[in-house]
């Protein structure tokens, strides 16, 4: 494996032509209506500098408001760009790009077509004959390993059948590049690794006719068994923090060292959004570069919460107890079944609670979270609403406007507005429902959600205290 920071991707892809690149791309959250005076809308992406290679699979990870799919519809041509450009071998991309094709995750097939009308659709826009473009959807269908359904409707079909029929829709126009965005997480992980194998065997033989594969996922395991170049990105803003060079072929099964290895190098990066990528890869993986390494994400000026719940933030840490104190966080994915979007923010969510502390791969209990696994259920709610209290800026001002209140009541208004000033609205409301659910269960306040307002819960006890 081999590191480079993302401006210096040229001295790295060896493959073949450059296909498509991306030249400090930005994307600013759009809001409908009026943006109101002196509130900046959210950055999505910020300065992206990438280049796609002929010959070669790339993998785009990130957590959750990363920006991946962003950044994927922006280099189909699906999404303009606030600043910077997307060229495709040199020249500025502007609108669809007809040399790409996307597969999506929820297939996006046409019930009242066949199989064979679904994959022949994609056709439409080109100048062929009936007959050609019959020849070309079956053999599509063919290679993907749909023979003999060309007539079944995707009603018929099973999820992973109904996702070949989406690679054959992709597969047909045959394009230079093929975009994939999360193409397996809505399968069962059975029917998604048989896929996962049969794809990359045709890619491996060349058997299908696409120059270059883009993967969005948000399955680490994946992205390494997969990938020649991992880009993992961080968020907010969404940017390239790290270049990884992708395992060896013979090397990318679960079974070997270095995968296991090259996962946890990953969940390393994702869990240290603050720390310099020096600092988290291990001094083997480390080459001498001819410029800096992306620096580590500046600590964001507006507090963001990461999207967990309690009782998963609980599990989590009760778990991690019942391991010694200490868990690996590749191992907990997957005794858990949980994706990297699905795990990190519950790891944010302790560490923002300084009830565990991730460091190199691991998540580690502080002495507050071995208090916290131990409690009975009344204390555990103490120890978090001690906790929340001290290091949730917003639940903290919640808390402080309600006693300073007359009434001890406050309208939600006050603080989606003030969301609103950094999030997209989307999410500042589901900013909003974190801080409701966990100053609920910490008995911080009550809310009335058909009034929109917080309520002290008992202004005379928390006088006392």
């Amino acid at each position: 494996m081999s590191i480079t920071h993302n401006h210096q991707l040229t001295n790295t892809i060896k493959s073949g032509e450059i296909l498509l690149e991306a030249h400090h791309v930005k994307k600013i959250y759009e809001a409908e209506g009026k943006q109101p005076r002196g509130v900046r809308p959210p950055t999505v992406l910020e300065d992206i500098n990438i280049q796609i290679a002929s010959g070669e699979f790339v993998a785009l990870l990130g957590p959750s408001g990363s920006g991946k799919s962003t950044l994927l519809r922006i280099l189909a041509g699906l999404l303009r760009p606030t600043e910077g450009e997307v060229l495709l071998k040199g020249v500025p991309q502007h609108g669809p790009n007809p040399h790409v094709a996307i597969v999506f995750q929820t297939f996006a097939l046409f019930p009242w077509l066949t199989v064979l009308q679904n994959v022949e659709l994609g056709l439409q826009a080109q100048e062929l004959t009936r007959t050609q473009r019959l020849k070309r959807a079956l053999a599509a269908i063919d290679t993907i390993g749909l023979d003999g359904f060309e007539d079944a409707y995707p009603k018929e079909l099973s999820g992973g059948m109904r996702q070949r029929v989406g690679f054959a829709r992709a597969l047909v126009v045959e394009p230079e590049l093929l975009f994939m965005d999360e193409p397996f997480s809505a399968l069962d992980v059975l029917t998604a690794a048989n896929l996962r194998k049969e794809l990359l065997n045709l890619w491996h033989a060349r058997k299908i006719p696409t120059k270059a594969i883009v993967m969005v996922t948000h399955n680490i395991d994946e992205a390494v068994s997969m990938a020649d170049r991992i880009l993992v990105l961080g968020a907010d803003p969404g940017h390239v923090r790290v270049e990884l060079q992708g395992l060896p072929l013979e090397k990318r099964d679960a079974k070997y060292d270095e995968h296991t290895r090259m996962v946890d190098v990953i969940y390393r990066i994702m869990t240290s959004p603050h720390t310099d990528i020096e600092e988290l890869l291990p001094k083997e993986l480390l080459q001498p570069q001819t410029g800096k390494l992306a620096p580590a994400k500046p600590v964001r000026p507006y507090q963001s919460l990461p999207h967990a719940g309690i009782g998963d933030i609980t599990g989590l840490i009760e778990l991690v107890h019942a391991n010694g104190g200490r868990a690996d966080l590749y191992q907990l994915g997957r005794d858990l079944q949980l994706e990297a979007d699905d795990l990190l923010p519950l790891v944010e969510a302790t560490d923002l609670l300084d009830l565990a502390d991730p460091q190199e791969g691991d998540l580690i209990l502080t002495e507050t979270g071995k208090r916290f696994a131990e409690a009975d259920v009344l204390t555990e709610k103490q120890i978090f609403r001690q906790q929340a209290s001290e290091r949730v800026t917003m639940l903290r001002q919640i808390l402080h406007d309600l006693e300073e209140a007359p009434d001890h009541i406050v309208p939600e208004e006050r603080y989606i507005d003030q969301l609103k000033q950094h999030f997209s609205d989307d999410e500042a409301w589901t900013q909003l429902e974190t801080i409701i659910d966990w100053g609920r269960y910490a008995e911080v306040f009550s809310y009335v959600e058909d009034r929109g307002i917080f309520r002290l819960e008992d202004p005379e006890t928390l006088a006392e205290e």
